[in-house]
């Protein structure tokens, strides 16, 4: 007797589903040649897409920012996002659900852009959804010195293909022997992580850098504040006596250690902080 194992994942791309792996992008598409593009990654549990009207909501204006059409909307997306769930076979397990907003098939050789304004019929979408569980684990960091956000950059309010910077400011850190990286911002401010939005408890409040020193948007860093549980502030790269830090996004939130060697407090309440987020979704 032979028994099929539930697929961890599945993705959709031009009325076609399969595998991720197996699915097709022109190579001619400008998100495969110039990272042209824009992503969004939700959280789901329960069966449900977490805070997806603002990830929606970020998706558009980030797209008005880079010039693009505007990104399919929640009335088209439904539908496909609960097939997606259905064909994964999603129960109570989590999952990564992945929204692509390609600028498509450039018009000639280079960067140059189609004509003004943009035509969303040569844009391309594409989604992935896998199995995924959140992670909550104690890392180590260090303070890129050679990659660092850019504060008055339009592109540092847009979550894009190009992640490049990223996995560097990883692998600087990983080289000495750390788990991730921290970013600064150009005008010195400490910025955020590799690829989530930095919190530091002081004095018995939380304090997240603001957006003007260049971090992202980041949906769980703007649930903390609408909830009154953070404060933007700048921040210095030096930890001050007591500091807790922690790195969150949509799929995980992570205490802090060490920064460059240098110890700091753990008190372990990581995931009771990013599940308190997640209670008005409930």
């Amino acid at each position: 007797m032979t028994t099929t194992e539930t697929p961890r994942s599945i993705a959709w791309i031009n009325g076609s589903w399969g595998q991720p792996t197996e699915l097709k992008l022109p190579l001619s598409d400008r998100g495969l040649q110039l990272a042209d593009g824009l992503f969004e990654t939700v959280l789901i549990h329960d069966q449900k897409p977490y805070f997806l009207d603002e990830h929606l909501k970020r998706w558009v204006e980030s797209a008005a920012l880079l010039g693009m059409a505007a990104p399919p909307k929640r009335p088209w997306l439904d539908p496909l996002i609960q097939e997606a769930i259905d064909r994964l076979g999603l129960d109570k397990s989590e999952a990564a659900l992945r929204l692509n907003w390609s600028r498509g098939d450039g018009s000639k050789r280079g960067i140059g852009l189609h004509e003004q304004p943009p035509d969303r019929a040569q844009h391309r979408f594409w989604l992935t959804l896998q199995t995924y569980t959140p992670t909550f684990t104690t890392i180590r960091t260090w303070i890129s010195r050679h990659e660092y956000r850019h504060h008055s950059s339009v592109l540092s309010r847009c979550k894009t293909f190009a992640y490049n910077q990223s996995i560097q400011v990883r692998r600087e850190a990983q080289q000495r022997g750390n788990d991730d990286g921290l970013m600064l911002s150009t005008n010195g401010a400490l910025c955020c992580g590799s690829t989530a939005n930095l919190l530091v408890q002081r004095d018995g409040e939380w304090l997240t850098p603001p957006l003007s020193d260049g971090c992202l948007a980041g949906i769980m860093r703007a649930q903390s504040i609408k909830q009154g549980l953070v404060r933007e502030q700048s921040l210095t790269p030096n930890p001050q006596a007591d500091d807790q830090w922690l790195l969150i996004n949509s799929l995980s939130c992570r205490e802090i250690s060490h920064v460059n060697e240098k110890p700091l407090m753990t008190n372990e309440n990581a995931e009771v902080l990013w599940r308190s987020l997640l209670k008005p979704q409930l």
